[in-house]
């Protein structure tokens, strides 16, 4: 069980969001590339990094940031990047770079068959990241909603070799709810690709019920806000996960 920690990028700084909107950004560090140092410092082995304003975009609009994240962290840790990448030629750019994985949102969607190219030439390289609102996928930064279910949606991409899928709760994201178990553990049971829970992780509770037998299924989860308010001790979280 992998435990990812977030940096959500927007304007070059590190920011969370309350329930994706881009107006109720909260700024936890000015310095990128430092704050991913220290989650590397702490022990992390993957870095979950999203460019806020790029998914409004379509279009990398923080690379500089993550350019200054990957000299501070490579090679020891490993970096999964999504937000505004929709095409093949910043697919490669992102991976050459040395991005270990990057996420399509909005592509999953709107060309599928580009993921599923994208999976073939990069294997073990390409995740597919579905955000939903009341059980429907949203897509373009959040801002709209397509009535697909995100079993529906995930399906689409049995055996083309994605990596993972990483499901986000909008309505959980950056309130600190709790994961919302119940449809991640759903998805993950109705697919064969590996679930990544996000949204909503707040506490050392949500840590325990990952490693609950029935969450076996999960690949892991991303946590963000809880790190930055100290709710969850990242060290105490690691060390128990380890132990699964």
């Amino acid at each position: 069980m992998i435990l990812y920690p977030a940096i959500d990028l927007k304007d070059g700084v590190c920011v969370r969001l309350k329930l994706g909107d881009m107006n109720a950004a909260t700024v936890y560090n000015a310095d990128p590339a430092a704050q991913a140092r220290a989650f590397q410092d702490i022990g992390f082995p993957w870095l979950h990094v999203v460019d806020l304003n790029g998914a409004f975009a379509g279009r990398s609009v923080n690379g500089e940031a993550v350019d200054a994240i990957l000299a501070a962290v490579m090679p020891g840790m490993r970096v999964q990047l999504g937000g505004g990448i929709r095409d093949m030629a910043a697919i490669e750019a992102w991976l050459g770079k040395g991005i270990s994985r990057v996420i399509l949102g909005t592509v999953a969607l709107r060309d599928p068959g580009l993921v599923k190219a994208a999976a073939k030439a990069f294997p073990g390289r390409v995740v597919v990241g579905i955000d939903a609102r009341g059980g429907k996928v949203a897509v373009e930064g959040w801002a709209e909603s397509a009535e697909l279910t995100v079993i529906e949606l995930a399906g689409r991409f049995e055996d083309a070799g994605v990596a993972a899928i990483v499901y986000t709760d909008i309505d959980r994201d950056g309130v600190l709810k709790g994961l919302n178990l119940k449809a991640t553990l759903a998805l993950a049971r109705a697919v064969s690709i590996p679930v990544i829970a996000s949204g909503g992780l707040a506490s050392m509770d949500d840590i325990e019920a990952l490693c609950q037998p029935e969450a076996a299924v999960l690949d892991g989860a991303i946590t963000g806000r809880a790190l930055y308010d100290g709710r969850l001790d990242p060290s105490a979280a690691l060390t128990r996960l380890a132990k699964v």
